[in-house]
């Protein structure tokens, strides 16, 4: 009989009952993020206002998310750390309700900031205690469950969202958070160990938190608008990514001031680990989320796809994100990080390097064979770099180590999706508004996004690596 790889054979049952636990948790921020995307047109008629109104309760969203990060890592430090992770899935799936029940855009907007600020807490606390409970040993196999609502989300939230606006009402959409967290909530509160806080004498460093919410905050808010505007060099990009880098230079200095006793001091990055996995996953998060955003746009302006069309189109690169992911994890574990990023790397450049050439005539067959290959090197490359990340690290450093994590992650995927907005822009402007200018545009965007894949062979060579395998006595 073979193994099932859900049952991840040599996982603690109380471990891998609490990494499920905390991923089913996570799922409900990690689809309403998708969905909500498909509904923009809806809203905007329903509230009757304009696009750049509505945007804002996306934006809104992100930035709020960016806020909450340096917050819950004091929350983790001061307080039992199950508590605040069911608290937030709560708060989450509460504001849910009263985000469906909107009356007005303003209404709407302001339940979507609170929702990001309770996605925020969430995504923050679910890497770090599973580093916690897992332990070195089981890391990689740890890490590759939770991963399981990031890649439903992409993968089903858009064919889910666009099926419900469809057929029942966009305020559905966020009414289905609530029975996730109706199944979500007594199983963490039945199956989840108690996480005693990690520094309960720490005290609240307002000045750290205030500075580095209001720092990621600003470079997001900058960065999302050089993507509307597919240009860096505008007004608003300018100003905001301009005060995002002076507040940065405030923390480096008030950080030095305080000798590293912040809500993240910056003595983490001594740990060459901790550094070489910081710098890969920014450059992941650009290479890998910023064609994600062109993708539907590719089949719904060269292939003339709907929305659901162009969502069910990239299935096959979620499919293979969930085949190998339980391969994945076993190997980082029995391998390291090292050997396991480099191989995905590789078989990450096979699935991308094609993109550089399709066109509109490109057989759907031939896209979906590239897009499986291009997903199933993504866990290889995002998991062992994550776990990585903590690996070596005290466990008094583990919530300082996941504010600094989030908030990387959260500006190379901004980043990316800006970088791949203006290559297509500077590339196309100018000529002539022909198909097959407009593709030298996103080909211009995967060849970016390819360059910096290849870059992250470079923090990859300072990863972990195990040169034995381990004893099993």
């Amino acid at each position: 009989m073979k193994p099932n790889p859900m049952k991840a054979p040599g996982l603690p049952r109380d471990v891998l009952i609490a990494a499920w636990a905390i991923a089913l948790g996570a799922i409900a921020p990690m689809l309403d993020s998708t969905m909500v995307n498909i509904a923009v047109d809806k809203l905007t008629k329903q509230f009757h206002t304009t696009l750049d109104i509505i945007q804002w309760a996306i934006t809104g969203y992100v930035l709020a998310l960016a806020i909450a990060v340096p917050v819950s890592g004091w929350l983790m430090n001061k307080y039992n750390g199950k508590r605040i992770f069911i608290g937030a899935v709560v708060a989450f799936g509460a504001i849910s309700v009263l985000a469906g029940l909107s009356w007005s855009s303003g209404s709407f907007i302001s339940f979507r900031l609170i929702q990001g600020f309770s996605a925020g807490v969430i995504t923050t606390l679910m890497s770090t205690l599973l580093v916690k409970t897992a332990g070195p040993e089981n890391l990689g196999r740890v890490m590759a469950i939770v991963s399981t609502p990031m890649i439903f989300g992409p993968i089903l939230g858009p064919v889910i969202g666009g099926f419900i606006v469809q057929g029942a009402s966009w305020r559905w959409i966020f009414f289905i958070n609530v029975f996730i967290v109706l199944i979500a909530a007594p199983l963490m509160m039945k199956k989840l160990p108690d996480f005693e806080p990690f520094k309960k004498d720490s005290k609240l460093d307002v000045f750290g938190i205030a500075v580095l919410s209001c720092m990621s905050a600003a470079l997001i808010y900058g960065i999302t608008k050089a993507a509307d505007h597919a240009t860096f060099y505008n007004r608003a990009a300018v100003l905001w990514v301009g005060v995002g880098l002076a507040l940065a230079v405030i923390y480096l200095a008030y950080n030095r001031i305080r000798n590293n006793q912040t809500v993240l001091p910056l003595n983490l990055f001594a740990h060459k680990r901790f550094s070489a996995a910081s710098v890969g996953l920014f450059l992941a998060n650009i290479s890998i989320m910023g064609p994600m955003l062109i993708f539907p746009l590719f089949f719904q302006h060269f292939r003339h796809y709907t929305a659901i069309e162009a969502a069910l189109a990239l299935i096959p690169q979620g499919v293979g994100m969930l085949v190998t992911r339980p391969l994945i994890g076993k190997m980082i574990d029995r391998l390291g990080a090292k050997y396991v990023v480099m191989v995905s790397l590789a078989i990450s450049l096979i699935g991308s390097v094609p993109l550089i050439f399709i066109t509109d005539h490109t057989s759907m067959v031939w896209i979906a064979v590239v897009l499986f290959i291009r997903g199933t090197s993504f866990g290889g490359i995002i998991l062992p770099l994550t776990s990585d990340a903590y690996t070596g690290l005290d466990s008094r450093e583990l919530p300082e180590a996941g504010v600094g994590i989030n908030m990387i992650e959260n500006l190379g995927s901004s980043f990316g999706s800006a970088i791949v907005a203006t290559v297509i822009s500077a590339v196309s402007q100018g000529l002539q508004p022909t198909i097959a200018n407009e593709l030298k545009g996103y080909h211009a965007a995967f060849l970016v996004s390819v360059i910096v894949l290849a870059a992250i062979f470079i923090p990859g060579l300072f990863l972990t690596h195990k040169k034995r395998m381990p004893s099993r006595h």
